[in-house]
């Protein structure tokens, strides 16, 4: 039975993979990178999308971390990838950034999930580096200077061997 267990879990994580929408494969292999990602999920007819375009402070953020791999991804937008709005906005042809759309909804009136994590509003943010998420916006606008400390912090290394006891 215990190595039953393991091969099961294999499964569903290739099966997953499987069901996953072109947008969301993407995404999964650029997260594996051992560079920062940000992964930001958003609709042009998005209010909250749009007053942080319109703030500036995604294309100073994009433009202020030239290393770091940023990923739009138009949900619930059926399936266009908003990438007039990011021109409009500077972000479209910048080096660093990736643009994608996720194909519509799959079941109901939208996606509940994206690249195996919820979704229940726009816009969210993520940050992966190496494969694991460091930190996950999922609910609203983002306040730049966080998001700011979040990447720096992902870059930090975190360990405690030299904590006093």
């Amino acid at each position: 039975m215990k190595r039953i267990i393991p091969l099961v879990g294999i499964a569903l994580l290739s099966l997953r993979a499987a069901m996953a929408s072109p947008a969301e494969q993407q995404v999964l292999e650029a997260v594996k990178s051992p560079q920062l990602t940000v992964v930001h999920l958003w609709a042009p007819w998005c209010s909250n999308c749009q007053a942080e375009l319109k703030s500036g402070g995604w294309s100073k953020m994009v433009k202020e971390n030239p290393s770091t791999k940023f990923i739009f991804v138009s949900v619930w937008n059926g399936g266009e990838d908003g990438r007039a709005t990011l021109q409009k906005y500077g972000l479209a042809d910048l080096p660093n950034v990736v643009i994608a759309a996720d194909p519509g909804p799959r079941t109901g009136d939208k996606i509940k999930q994206f690249a195996g994590l919820p979704l229940s509003w726009i816009p969210t943010t993520w940050v992966y580096k190496g494969g694991d998420l460091r930190y996950a916006l999922n609910y609203g606008e983002i306040r730049f200077p966080v998001l700011q400390q979040f990447l720096a912090d992902s870059e930090s290394e975190w360990s405690h061997k030299n904590d006093a006891q």
